[in-house]
């Protein structure tokens, strides 16, 4: 048999067998099981090793650019996109239609 979700494995055995306490030494059980543990989902974040941390460089140094497009069509120009320009120290940006 292999792992199944606790729910599942209690559902199988509560259709086979009963004694006193089975829930709760099951649950003692499943959470004791090697196997079991290892085949169950991880949830969260996967930590990492920290990052060096890179000194702050000038203003403008270090740019981000994103396109911002399906605008509705406006000006003299009838511009549809725009680039956004933003600085990585500063946080001030630029829009470009």
């Amino acid at each position: 048999m292999g792992c199944m979700s606790e729910d599942r494995t209690k559902e199988r055995v509560a259709s086979t067998a009963w004694w006193l306490k089975w829930e709760q030494e099951l649950s003692e059980y499943i959470t004791t099981c090697e196997r079991f543990q290892k085949a169950k989902r991880k949830h969260g974040k996967k930590y990492q090793l920290p990052q060096h941390i890179e000194e702050p460089k000038p203003p403008w140094e270090t740019i981000n650019m994103h396109w911002v497009t399906g605008l509705v069509p406006g000006g003299k120009e009838n511009y549809n996109a725009c680039l956004i320009i933003a600085d990585s120290f500063s946080k001030s940006m630029r829009c470009l239609p």
